[in-house]
């Protein structure tokens, strides 16, 4: 029975428990930013970053944020406002962190909470599975699927959820990479 059998794809390594994103945080829809000029507290304020990824502020009307880091922001703010302050300062703090869409993970299927949640540098799929509440008692946790872009290219690896979860077999944790998105199925009985 061909229908029945279980799709088999590469196995991750084991968890490194290591920090290994060089990369800086990027602002995302949903974030908010708060904007201090130096010298000019009335243009200092905080504004959230809109669906459409801008933001609207004093002196500074769709600005787009998404994307960038707090400091390629600062610069940006810098020069818009050179037109209206003379050298003006700006330092950007994110608040209520959400990022980019596609450095989100996803979970999709028999997890008790499935959503999309903000990749955070060294997360492992245990700490995923804590953050969306474990699995169903109707999920085939040993089947479950993680997607994972690569160089363009898409790739499945199979994880094992119930052996992690379940049984505490920590051989089974695996480095989770921003962008991936872990299906994990129902069981068929």
């Amino acid at each position: 029975m061909t229908g029945c059998s279980t799709p088999k794809f590469s196995s991750l390594p084991e968890a490194t428990y290591e920090l290994r994103s060089a990369s800086k945080y990027k602002i995302g829809p949903g974030d908010s930013v708060q904007i201090f000029v130096w010298r000019y507290p009335e243009v200092s304020t905080t504004v959230p970053v809109r669906p459409d990824g801008y933001i609207t502020a004093p002196l500074l009307e769709d600005i787009p944020a998404s994307g960038k880091t707090p400091t390629e922001l600062a610069r940006d703010l810098e020069q818009a406002l050179s037109v209206y302050l003379r050298d003006p300062l700006v330092t950007v703090i994110v608040q209520g962190f959400q990022g980019i869409y596609p450095e989100q993970i996803r979970v999709l299927g028999e997890a008790a909470r499935a959503q999309s949640l903000r990749y955070i540098d060294g997360m492992t799929l245990l700490d995923l599975m804590i953050a969306v509440g474990g699995t169903t008692q109707f999920a085939a946790g040993n089947r479950a699927v993680l997607m994972r872009f690569e160089k363009g290219e898409r790739k499945r690896y199979t994880v094992r959820l119930d052996d992690l979860i379940k049984r505490a077999d920590m051989a089974a944790n695996v480095d989770m990479r921003p962008g991936d998105i872990l299906i994990i199925p129902e069981s068929w009985f």
